[in-house]
C-alpha cells in the first residue's frame, strides 16, 4: 500500500461541491490518497470509523461474514463514491478493493466541524445519507421480494446508471461478487446472464465477460419491477 498526502480546501470532491461562491475562505483540510492493491482491505467491520473515504480510481466492495462463513456484499463504491460514513462510531461493513484501487481520506472529524459551520455541507452530507438509506432499502427489497432474472436486471441497471463510460458497461467485479450481492448462486447469475444474452439483451466482450453491451435497455428494465 502507498501513500501521497496533500493539503487541500474543504471542497473534498463530491461532499462539498457548490455553485455558490463562499463570503469567507475555505477551511484547510488535510487529505490523503492511499492506494490499495487488488484485495487488500480498507477498513474492517467494527474497526474505528474515524475517516471517510473517497474512492479516486478502482472499485472497492463493502460486505459481511454471516455466521455461517457466507458473504453479503452491501454496495459496489465506484470512481467519485464516497464511503465509509457511520452513524455510529464504528464500522458496520468490511471494505475490500475490488481492483488495484486509490483512493482519498480526510478525518471524520474534521468533516463533522467543516459541517458544524457550513450549511452547504451539512445538507450535502444529509442528502448522502438519505441517498445511502435509499439504497439499503432497495437493496433489502431485490433480495426479498425479486427473482434472479428481476435481481440480475436490476443490477445491470444500477451499473448502466452509475456508469461514466459511453457504449460497453465495464464492470469491475467478478460474477461472485454479483452473486454476492444479489444474495444469488455463482450459477445462478451465470445462468440469468446468458439468458438475457440469449434474448439479445446484452452482449459480452472479451474473454472474461466483464465487459457488457446492452443492446436493449428498454426490455432489461421490463425485467427490474421495480424500475
Amino acid at each position: 500500500m502507498l501513500a501521497r498526502s496533500s493539503t487541500v480546501s474543504a471542497d473534498f470532491p463530491g461532499i462539498f461541491t457548490d455553485s455558490k461562491p463562499r463570503s469567507s475562505a475555505p477551511i484547510r483540510i488535510f487529505l490523503n490518497e492511499f492506494s490499495y492493491k487488488k484485495g487488500t482491505e480498507i477498513f474492517g467491520e467494527k474497526e474505528p470509523a474515524d475517516y471517510v473515504y473517497q474512492v479516486v480510481t478502482g472499485a472497492v466492495r463493502s460486505y459481511k461474514l454471516l455466521s455461517d462463513g457466507r458473504r453479503q456484499i452491501g454496495a459496489f463504491h465506484l470512481a467519485g463514491d464516497i464511503f465509509g460514513l457511520e452513524i455510529g462510531s464504528d464500522h458496520r461493513f468490511t471494505a475490500e478493493a475490488i481492483v488495484d484501487t486509490t483512493v482519498r481520506l480526510m478525518k471524520r472529524r474534521s468533516l463533522e466541524l467543516v459541517a458544524e459551520s457550513d450549511v452547504t455541507v451539512a445538507r450535502n452530507l444529509l442528502n448522502m445519507t438519505t441517498s445511502n438509506l435509499r439504497h439499503a432499502e432497495d437493496h433489502m427489497l431485490l433480495l426479498g421480494r425479486k427473482t434472479s432474472l428481476e435481481r440480475v436486471a436490476a443490477f445491470l441497471i444500477e451499473m448502466d446508471r452509475r456508469s461514466t463510460a459511453a457504449g460497453v458497461l465495464a464492470l469491475p467485479m467478478c460474477r461472485r461478487d454479483i452473486a454476492d450481492y444479489l444474495g444469488l448462486t455463482l450459477e445462478t447469475v451465470s445462468r440469468a446472464l446468458s439468458r438475457l444474452h440469449d434474448l439479445d439483451i446484452l452482449g459480452f466482450v472479451g474473454n472474461t465477460q466483464r465487459q457488457i453491451v446492452l443492446r436493449d435497455r428498454e426490455k432489461l428494465a421490463s425485467f427490474d419491477l421495480q424500475n
